[in-house]
């Protein structure tokens, strides 16, 4: 069973910062990659892939959306990935998740375990 605990979300300006942390434990971890999801407030708004990392850290996937604000990095020795996120925007306002599986594919189909997920508000 693996098991997925998210911390780092908050209440920040537009413009401002903040890192994400998923800190992953269980069986096999080196089999997975771990992504970062974000569902936004609202009716009809899907979970969309933000960043995926495999555990070794040797590939690396940012979504056309964050690119050039977001990044995403992993520290094997606590078992923890990290998401920093730049330049926040008020539409980056979600509930962003942790999420892990054995695919190089930044999709809700890819995905096997989720975490509970980590509020981010971005005010204007």
């Amino acid at each position: 069973q693996v098991q997925l605990v998210e911390s780092g979300g908050g209440s920040v300006q537009t413009g401002g910062s903040l890192r994400l942390s998923c800190a992953a434990s269980g069986a096999a971890m080196n089999t997975y990659y771990i992504s970062w999801f974000r569902q936004a407030p609202g009716p009809g708004k899907q979970r969309e892939g933000v960043a995926l990392i495999d555990v070794g850290g040797q590939y690396r996937y940012i979504a056309d959306s964050v690119q050039g604000r977001f990044g995403i990095s992993q520290d094997s020795t606590k078992n923890t990935v990290y998401l920093q996120m730049n330049s926040l925007k008020p539409e980056d306002t979600a509930m962003y998740y942790c999420a892990a599986g054995h695919r190089p594919y930044l999709h809700r189909d890819a995905v096997i375990h989720w975490g509970q997920g980590t509020q981010v508000t971005v005010s204007s």
